[in-house]
């Protein structure tokens, strides 16, 4: 078998759609030889024009020399002939998602093929065992999977499945790398790493919404502005298209036996059967003029007249209960520093995974006059408040104007455990964290591809080592206690990391071989 890290390398790409082409282009600008089949000739010259289009845009950017597009365009060849593809060390099919056709597929290769050719699939929703099943040699076969456009994302899954062979995914992995992109190991498994991972967000910001919470917007702001994401959960399902994040979500909800972790909500399903896919359509949680969002303003909190003083609960920790204080005082307004509030006082409470119904019945406050303030996510320029059912408007607002007083916006919403971002990225760290403790990559790998395919600002269990894992617990254990949904129970791998002390990034001493990979 040749090394897939220097030699002289032969790719065969099967499917000359987004996915293929996007594929062909990158081997062929690498040095590797390239022949593009696909069972319509016109489609695959079309597809390789396009691809040295983008070749010759590199050029005309300054990102190519020009005798290196000449080369690469020479080595890109296209077929409509299966046999053409005989003396290839590697095939990868891009094909229709049709589990029989792509079994079919590979079978009738490996009657093609020589015995060291690795087969791959670029398949994002199979099972790569299902597809190797019907293989007489499922060794040399392994997922593949690349990410849309191809050039530009730079992460590609190497999905092992259940008998594919070391050797195989270190090849692929090798020539990922020579191809300017960066490879993660991830065994066989319901939405592989990148789509599993990226159930907590979309999931978690849907139930908001389904408890009437707050509006799309709010989520979306909130989430952007306080937890430094690049778009929020609505903006993303828009982006992608509801058509494409519904059934992924519905189908990896069902292979796990319906894990209530990654369980979706009806929302998506009835905004389906209305065709509100999002942006391709003009309109999904937005709408849109061409493919520009159109903004509705939304009310801004009305500045009151403050007649109350502010008292800060003493459950707070320490430092964030310094903090408010601070705020307080910084706006000008008059602080109650007594141990229970006084009656022209407002109480300020700031639950972590809780909501303020529950935080003011356990500190016997009056609930009219309570209101919780985030403050495990802190924003230079917004501030989430929350209310409970029986918290006045006047008290809420009053609150707003004294945040509002150090220069600083305002989001309030309904009483949610968990506020928003607390919950929202909980469940992304507990279901990154269940990745780990099943196997199906390694630590680094998940947090390499949250960045790099889902363009999150840091690894998700980067990030609970960040907000402190023992943060994470409490939030997801009052979360369950207050839904009793096993939804939020923490996983095992976050459990034990907080009680030992270690990261969440400290990888399992392989004791036993065996698990999921």
């Amino acid at each position: 078998m040749k090394d897939f890290t220097k030699d002289n390398i032969h790719v065969g790409i099967i499917g000359a759609g987004v996915m293929g082409r996007g594929i062909a282009q990158i081997c062929a600008a690498s040095g590797l030889n390239v022949t593009l089949m696909d069972m319509e000739l016109n489609v695959c010259e079309e597809a390789r024009d396009f691809a040295v289009k983008m070749l010759q845009r590199a050029v005309e950017k300054g990102k190519m020399a020009e005798d290196a597009f000449q080369a690469a365009s020479e080595r890109l060849k296209v077929t409509d002939d299966l046999n053409q593809l005989s003396e290839c060390d590697l095939v990868i099919e891009a094909i229709i998602e049709k589990l029989e056709i792509k079994q079919s597929l590979f079978e009738d290769l490996e009657k093609i093929v020589g015995p060291d050719c690795i087969l791959a699939t670029n398949t994002s929703s199979l099972s790569v065992t299902a597809i190797a099943a019907a293989s007489d040699s499922p060794g040399r076969i392994a997922g593949f999977h690349f990410f849309n456009p191809v050039p530009l994302m730079k992460l590609v899954e190497v999905v092992k499945g259940i008998r594919t062979s070391d050797e195989t995914a270190k090849q692929l992995g090798s020539l990922a790398i020579r191809v300017g992109h960066s490879p993660v190991i991830v065994a066989d498994s319901p939405g592989f790493l990148v789509n599993h991972c990226g159930r907590g967000l979309v999931t978690e910001g849907l139930r908001i919404l389904s408890e009437n919470i707050t509006s799309p917007e709010t989520v979306d702001t909130i989430v952007r502005e306080c937890g430094g994401f690049r778009m929020g959960p609505f903006e993303l399902m828009d982006l992608t298209g509801l058509d494409v994040t519904y059934p992924a979500t519905e189908q990896i909800y069902q292979q796990y036996f319906q894990e209530p972790r990654l369980r979706p909500t009806s929302i998506q399903q009835r905004r389906c059967q209305a065709g509100l896919y999002g942006r391709k359509v003009g309109e999904g949680f937005y709408k849109y003029d061409g493919n520009e969002k159109q903004v509705v303003p939304q009310p801004d909190t009305p500045e009151v007249s403050i007649t109350s003083t502010f008292w800060v609960s003493y459950k707070c920790d320490t430092v964030w209960r310094e903090k408010i204080c601070g705020l307080i005082k910084a706006s000008g307004c008059e602080l109650d520093g007594n141990d229970k509030p006084g009656e022209n006082s407002i109480a300020i409470v700031a639950p972590l995974g809780g909501d303020v119904s529950t935080a003011a019945v356990h500190e016997g406050l009056v609930a009219e006059n309570t209101v919780g303030i985030e403050t495990l996510f802190e924003s230079d320029c917004r501030i989430v408040l929350m209310g409970c059912p029986a918290t006045r408007e006047d008290v809420i607002h009053q609150v707003a104007t004294m945040v509002k007083k150090n220069n600083k916006t305002v989001s309030i919403i309904n009483d949610s455990p968990g506020f928003v971002t607390q919950r929202i990225i909980a469940t992304i760290i507990n279901i990154a964290c269940d990745i780990a403790q099943q196997g199906i990559a390694d630590p680094e790998d998940i947090d390499k591809a949250a960045k790099l395919a889902l363009g999150y600002p840091q690894g998700p269990l980067e990030l609970g080592d960040k907000l402190g894992t023992e943060n994470i617990i409490q939030i997801l254990e009052n979360m369950q206690r207050i839904y009793g949904d096993m939804r939020y129970r923490p996983s095992l791998w976050l459990r034990r990391r907080a009680q030992l002390g270690l990261s969440l990034l400290h990888n399992e001493p392989q004791f036993v071989r065996g698990g999921s990979k």
